[in-house]
């Protein structure tokens, strides 16, 4: 494949901005070549500004559950746009939304919709710390939730692939309050209790990493996490801003028994529009402004445009359940192709699914955190990007990714993606 005009667009780029990118990852800084510029995106493929066509397992990192350009979002993104783009003031498809949302999460009575997932996790952390009266927070190291300052601390996504898991402009006096637990290991996470001075006033967690790489969490771990936030008066948010319709209509709380306090949501609910979302129990929201004195607003919080396309992804899933089980099916098919490829050439190779998130590391033992994950093959990660991404197979750019199934993505698409491995795994294995 060519890409000389996605080098020539790279270089204009990188003059005005930083990096040339909007969004760090996207610099292909963790694999070999130059980012391809997409031009247009259809079903389950992409096209760049030089012809290429690509079989898309990125999906705008999540969101486009039905692919590109699904044409019941469309249309109700046209009928949206053509009553204005914008109004700063309340829409009934707001309530319509929130209700969908509500409905399907026992955890969640309300919600408020942002513009992220970076500002919905802020804000609930803002929230879990009013509600509590104390400061300090437990996350995980490798869970990425936001480039939020408190929370940029040991994250993994892009920090990782550049080998910087914190950031210079984070101020210490922020993050002294965030305490570093390691995942799947409620040992650590006792620790980081008893180490807080002041209480802790909640646990964020992804039930379901995904910016580690995908990395589940064990469910005897969300029990012992929510036994002992339960024990210290803490609670437990759920960051299921990438997982949340994606493993399963409901999340990961259509996989998992324990039932968080608080729920952060984005991606699929924007059906690929800027959309994040936080909820909990009635008591809980009730601390949130204009009814308690936390404070959090927006002036694009809930945009009807974007309220309108996630409205009508979010029936189309839950008027077709069973999607899920073909998507799962297709991940798994998929990742066992890898897998047999990788065994073909003696290139270790673990994998894991849940719903339609995939991923694997090169790696001959199970990933369970994130020093785990940073032991996987990172050279042989990117010398197989490239070679997929040669053969017409967009995959995410980083080896602390997680690949995504659309309903767009054919058993073609699979088995053309699988052929793709086997080529490249046998020629980089050499």
């Amino acid at each position: 494949m060519g890409y000389d005009k996605s080098i020539a667009a790279f270089k204009e780029a990188y003059e005005v901005i930083p990096g040339g990118v909007d969004s760090p990852v996207r610099a292909f800084s963790g694999v070999e070549g130059t980012p391809p510029f997409i031009d247009h995106g259809k079903g389950g493929y992409l096209y760049d500004i030089d012809g290429n066509r690509y079989i898309d397992f990125v999906q705008s990192w999540g969101p486009l559950i039905f692919g590109h350009c699904d044409s019941d979002i469309e249309a109700a993104v046209i009928e949206a746009a053509k009553k204005g783009l914008s109004f700063g003031a309340p829409t009934t498809v707001e309530t319509e939304l929130a209700k969908e949302i509500v409905d399907l999460f026992e955890s969640i009575d309300k919600v408020r919709f942002v513009s992220s997932g970076t500002e919905a996790v802020m804000s609930a952390i803002r929230l879990a710390r009013g509600v509590t009266g104390r400061d300090d927070i437990v996350k995980f190291t490798g869970c990425y939730h936001g480039h939020s300052d408190s929370l940029l601390v040991q994250a993994g996504s892009g920090a990782a692939t550049f080998g910087n898991p914190s950031s210079p402009g984070v101020p210490a006096d922020l993050t002294k309050h965030t305490l570093l637990a390691t995942y799947n290991d409620i040992e650590s996470v006792k620790q980081c209790f008893a180490d807080s001075k002041e209480g802790v006033a909640c646990v964020i967690i992804e039930p379901i990493a995904g910016n580690m790489g995908l990395v589940p969490a064990e469910e005897s771990f969300l029990q012992e996490l929510r036994e002992l936030c339960d024990a210290n008066g803490a609670l437990l948010i759920f960051d299921e801003v990438m997982s949340g319709f994606r493993a399963s209509l409901k999340g990961a709380q259509g996989i998992t028994a324990v039932k968080p306090d608080m729920v952060t949501l984005g991606k699929v609910i924007g059906a690929g529009m800027p959309v994040g979302a936080f909820g909990a129990s009635r008591e809980i929201m009730s601390h949130l402004s204009p009814e308690g004195p936390v404070y959090q607003a927006g002036t694009l919080s809930g945009n009807p445009v974007a309220m309108a396309a996630g409205l009508t992804s979010l029936r189309k899933l839950k008027s077709n359940p069973s999607v899920y089980v073909d998507l799962g099916n297709k991940a798994k098919r998929l990742m066992e192709g890898f897998k047999s490829a990788a065994d073909a050439v003696g290139v270790p190779m673990v994998t894991d699914v849940r719903g339609s998130m995939f991923g694997f590391f090169f790696s001959d033992k199970p990933v369970k955190n994130f020093a785990d994950a940073m032991e996987n093959d990172q050279k042989m990660f990117a010398k197989f990007h490239k070679g997929m991404l040669d053969r017409g197979v967009y995959l995410a750019c980083s080896s602390f990714e997680t690949g995504f199934i659309s309903t767009a993505t054919t058993d073609e698409m699979i088995d053309d993606a699988i052929k793709a491995a086997y080529e490249t795994l046998g020629e980089v294995s050499k």
